[in-house]
């Protein structure tokens, strides 16, 4: 059995440990609550304006429309986006798992660039054969989660597009946390480029919206198109944020029921140990005492 010393210590331990796990859990609910507002606001508008562009890009044609050409697919660009920090339960490590999934199967005989968003996603890809060193791909993409705004999120999707509208890559995916709720985070595995019309049964769904191109199809692809991809990125972002908020919010909070738990068995393990060294004590007295009146 340790010693009360011991037992002291890690009672001492696990209780600052309790603290931080804490305190983490209160700042990660309040971060919570401004990320689930944002998503919350900006999914119906993502998702009309994606339904409106696979619509529209059903009556387009391939020629028209720069993010749609259907070429074979050899060189892919995956996007995985993690977070920046640990600490988040399996929030990283589900994404990290889905992109080597990718790799080994899906694209194993195609052309895989890796283009991560977080530091945990590049740390796992850097020494990899798969990380980009220097090209037209934006770098320090780190940075888009401090004080994330749409213009920020738009110039890297700009970057994004323009290598896949001069060819370099064929397909670019996106891989992220979807937000459902504090302990549910869904990984998702998204197209970004090049974009598909509208399926249904396997067949191209046809709109029944007859649509009046004002004041031309040129128009809809240099204007809505572009701003329907920035806004598919800047929501996978916010998603990922609060699926990451979330995940550390339901991590610390187990993490601080355990500590509870060990806590309570510490101190019932020093009373133990206190009690047994008093009996051996007074057992030591008693036992000097009859000797002495022997």
């Amino acid at each position: 059995m340790a010693s009360l010393k011991e037992v002291r210590n890690r009672i001492v331990s696990v209780g600052s440990t309790m603290q931080i796990t804490s305190a983490m859990k209160m700042v990660s609910a309040a971060k919570l609550k401004r990320a689930q507002d944002a998503v919350t606001q900006i999914r119906p508008y993502a998702g009309k304006i994606k339904e409106l562009l696979e619509n529209v890009s059903g009556s387009i044609n391939a020629s028209e429309n720069p993010y749609a050409h259907t070429n074979a697919v050899k060189n892919v660009l995956i996007i995985p986006i993690s977070s920046n920090r640990g600490l988040a339960g399996a929030f990283n490590a589900n994404i990290i798992k889905r992109t080597w999934i990718l790799i080994k199967n899906d694209y194993k005989d195609c052309n895989v660039t890796v283009l991560g968003i977080g530091k945990k996603v590049q740390d796992a890809f850097r020494k990899t054969d798969y990380h980009i060193v220097g090209s037209d791909l934006p770098h320090h993409l780190n940075d888009l989660f401090d004080g994330m705004t749409f213009g920020k999120t738009s110039l890297v999707a700009e970057k994004i597009m323009e290598t896949y509208s001069n060819k370099q890559f064929d397909k670019i995916i996106l891989i992220y946390n979807q937000f459902k709720n504090a302990a549910v985070q869904i990984t998702t595995e998204e197209q970004f480029l090049p974009i598909a019309p509208a399926l249904e049964n396997g067949i191209v769904k046809t709109s029944s919206v007859d649509y009046s191109y004002e004041p031309n199809k040129e128009s809809i692809v240099t204007n809505l198109i572009p701003l329907s991809l920035k806004t598919q990125l800047h929501k996978a972002l916010l998603d990922s944020t609060a699926s990451e908020h979330g995940a550390r919010m339901t991590a610390m909070h187990k993490a601080t029921d355990n500590a509870k738990d060990m806590l309570r068995e510490l101190k019932i393990s020093y009373n133990k140990a206190r009690q047994a060294s008093i009996t051996t004590e007074i057992l030591e007295i008693v036992g000097g005492a009859e000797a002495l009146n022997g």
